[in-house]
């Protein structure tokens, strides 16, 4: 099914070649974020989708004959569904799709409530397709979302860099943040698409369809996520609780050098630190050309790092950085990879600098409230019609909707859309939408990335990084 773009629409949508007014000629719809959570929406994936589903010649006759033979069965009438109309993409197209997209680059930061992407068809025979593919379009908000999720957090991560940690640190925040969502990801290509969404701002991801992705679909000339060897419960309990400490010995012997992660709360996280790895293994661990990263797995994340850094900075020692913060020995780091989330990281680094702890000391490692604990409405994200031509006339296209309110009294609903032909303008470091006509002077952010079936614009992975990562570490 994948592979048939014919059947990636919402059911209602077949019938609406029937319900656009007679004349109609030409949809134009844009994309933007209307609010939600963060102020700034990262735009990122849209050539994924461009890629994967609407390039080249996506019409063929077998993928026609099997939508002709199921959407039947789903309306229960044969009056709805019309093959003729993909069959004359197919004759007229050679299968490409009649259409144009423009949206800003991949990897802009964008306030909230402006213009990301527009669609238009470019026959007029073809006005149903506009707004058919919104669906499978749309889905560009899963990446935008995580994407901007991911930044955020990189802020916070940044921010608490600034006022804890040393100036040599600031070359490992690539790292700070790592993404363990690949088991929670809802299927392969969330996993892949999301995963690459993180990687644009931080390079710690054990996804590997996240590198993939950013391979096959930006060009990526390395894999942009990297990893470290890690245990897991099922290496650490293989000898029982007795066993622990040899199988610590173990992961040392194994990787003598570079750096290894071990997670450590099978059975007593704090007897792991002070009598195991501050203990027994102390100098094999501080002999070592690397770093042991430390996991906890378990209990309350704020308090479990200050107990755990507590005793590893009494068994290890600790220096005092030029910003007054304590810092393990540099054989000696912890990730926290449990109860971790955009509120939760602000909440633990605080909790380390009020102890005088610097964020240096910590890593971590974020899963399902990385890549599944979103959704479409975190960003507020809608594709609406703005404009079309009816028998020749042009008509600027607008919902604005009355709502009431808890208060039940009736105001203007957030869901109000844009009118007209849309171009996004940068002016004063900051992007505002207006219509073509408007400020000419000013250049339209919006490129055109697809046309008639032509992925035309292409953005390299690097590209899409330095933008996301504009005006932040």
């Amino acid at each position: 099914m994948q592979d048939n773009l014919i059947l990636l629409a919402d059911a209602y949508k077949y019938s609406h070649h029937k319900l656009y007014l007679p004349g109609s000629q030409y949809i134009y719809s844009y994309l933007e974020s209307r609010g939600g959570k963060f102020d700034n929406t990262v735009f990122y994936g849209l050539q994924y989708l461009l890629k994967a589903y609407l390039q080249g010649p996506v019409i063929t006759r077998e993928k026609i004959d099997e939508a002709a033979a199921l959407l039947p069965e789903v309306f229960g009438r044969n009056d709805i569904f019309d093959r003729s109309k993909f069959d004359y993409i197919l004759d007229t197209h050679g299968g490409h799709l009649p259409v144009r997209i423009k949206a800003v680059p991949e990897g802009t930061v964008v306030p909230v409530r402006n213009v990301l992407m527009t669609i238009e068809n470019t026959d007029p025979a073809c006005y149903w397709l506009t707004n058919f593919l919104e669906t499978l379009l749309m889905q560009v908000w899963y990446p935008c979302t995580v994407a901007t999720l991911s930044r955020e957090i990189r802020k916070t991560v940044t921010h608490y860099y600034n006022a804890t940690a040393s100036a040599a640190s600031f070359a490992g925040i690539d790292l700070v943040l790592n993404d363990f969502g690949f088991r929670g990801a809802s299927s392969v290509e969330s996993a892949g698409i999301g995963g690459s969404a993180h990687l644009v701002n931080f390079s710690g991801s054990d996804t590997l369809p996240a590198s993939v992705f950013a391979k096959r679909y930006y060009n990526a000339p390395t894999a942009p996520g990297l990893s470290i060897p890690a245990t897991e419960h099922s290496i650490v309990t293989l000898l029982g609780e007795k066993g622990e400490p040899e199988i610590f010995r173990h992961v040392l012997d194994t990787f003598p050098t570079g750096v290894v992660a071990c997670v450590s709360d099978s059975y007593n996280i704090f007897r792991a630190c002070e009598q195991y790895w501050g203990g027994q293994l102390k100098e094999q661990v501080l002999n070592r050309d690397g770093v042991l990263v430390i996991r906890p797995d378990s209990g309350d994340p704020i308090k479990t790092l200050l107990k755990v850094f507590d005793i590893l900075m009494t068994q290890f020692g600790c220096t005092v950085n030029e910003k007054g913060y304590r810092v393990l020995p540099p054989q000696v780091r912890v990730i926290q990879g449990d109860g971790v989330s955009h509120s939760s990281i602000g909440e633990i680094y605080a909790a380390l600098q009020k102890a005088g702890i610097s964020a240096e000391n910590l890593a971590l490692g974020m899963g399902g409230a990385l890549l599944q604990r979103v959704n479409r409405d975190t960003q507020e994200f809608a594709l609406k019609a703005s404009h079309a031509i009816v028998n020749g006339q042009e008509i600027d296209v607008q919902k604005m909707p009355v709502e009431l309110d808890a208060q039940g009294q009736l105001r203007t609903s957030f869901k109000q859309s844009k009118a007209g032909r849309l171009k996004l303008v940068q002016e004063d470091d900051t992007y505002r939408t207006l219509e073509q006509g408007e400020a000419p002077g000013l250049k339209d952010e919006l490129e055109l990335v697809f046309e008639n079936g032509v992925v035309v614009t292409e953005h390299r992975f690097e590209e899409v990084r330095q933008r996301a990562r504009a005006g932040i570490v």
